[in-house]
């Protein structure tokens, strides 16, 4: 944890984003993952290494909007990350990334991603974070997978895909970079008894959710724990336990820290949920998290 620093403690604040690497100039700081052993092992937990960042949403950066691979592919000129993307279903079972329900919040289009064929979505176009229309088209999830090979790792966060239709993409596949969000441990156990080439990121974020997971004979060598929004003292002892299975505990802030209206108070933020040590953090602002090596 200690290689890591946050880029607006260097710079004046959101100067930085003005010299961003144009796409495809700077070279990009990838992971690897060649099998499923290598995934096992990047999430293997060791005090000693430094924390891993998420990309919430894919990442996001002004001008590239969430769930692109143009935003993740930027993001990777600063860091090697890892990815939150969501994926969900058209009309016709395309499996696009789409945050929302709807278009009308990401894109210059309206209505239902439901009520939509892939085919009528190919010329949509994308709005980065402050609303913005860009040139970015609407990725499928196979599209932004053969991107992501041997560069990234990906953690689906499932809006409406039929566990099945994971299952069907996944078992006997050459994907290795896959960890499945699921939302119990009966979706827990659906892809354990399915799929030997995937991680599962499991909540547990107390004692309760921690005795369900051993319940279900998961080896632990197969999840990420997601143990909420920061590491809380009162759950210490979960997150011991965890860690002597070479579990690690995974943190989101997109709803609190990232929250915060001026880089600044960002910084503040971000710099007390380091102190609390989390071993990974998902953040819709990976690319203020810079590996000093």
């Amino acid at each position: 944890m200690e290689n890591y620093v946050l880029r607006s403690l260097v710079v004046v604040s959101g100067l930085w984003f003005l010299s961003a690497p144009a796409l495809g100039q700077q070279k990009l700081h990838t992971i690897p993952i060649h099998n499923f052993s290598e995934l096992q092992q990047h999430f293997h937990y060791d005090a000693s290494k430094p924390v891993i960042i998420s990309g919430h949403r894919g990442g996001m950066l002004p001008g590239y909007p969430e769930n692109s691979i143009e935003a993740m592919e930027q993001t990777l000129t600063y860091l090697p990350s890892f990815f939150e993307i969501d994926p969900q279903m058209t009309k016709d079972s395309v499996i696009i990334l789409m945050h929302d329900k709807t278009l009308d919040r990401t894109t210059n289009l309206r209505g239902a991603v439901s009520d939509y064929t892939y085919a009528e979505l190919r010329d949509a176009r994308l709005k980065d974070r402050q609303g913005n229309l860009t040139e970015f088209k609407i990725p499928t999830l196979v599209e932004a997978l053969e991107w992501g090979k041997d560069k990234t790792i990906f953690n689906l966060d499932n809006k409406r895909v039929p566990w099945e239709k994971y299952v069907q993409l996944f078992q006997d596949s050459d994907y290795h970079n896959i960890v499945l969000s699921v939302r119990s441990m009966e979706e827990a156990l659906f892809y354990y008894d399915r799929l030997d080439q995937v991680m599962l990121c499991v909540a547990i974020m107390n004692q309760a959710e921690l005795d369900a997971f051993i319940a279900t004979d998961i080896p632990f060598n197969r999840i990420m724990a997601y143990v909420g929004y920061t590491m809380d003292p009162q759950y210490e002892a979960v997150y011991d336990y965890l860690r002597k299975k070479g579990v690690m505990c995974f943190i989101s802030i997109h709803p609190t820290a990232d929250k915060k209206k001026t880089d600044i108070e960002r910084v503040k933020a971000y710099s007390e949920e380091l102190i609390r040590k989390p071993d990974i953090i998902e953040t819709d602002f990976p690319a203020m998290f810079v590996n000093k090596k």
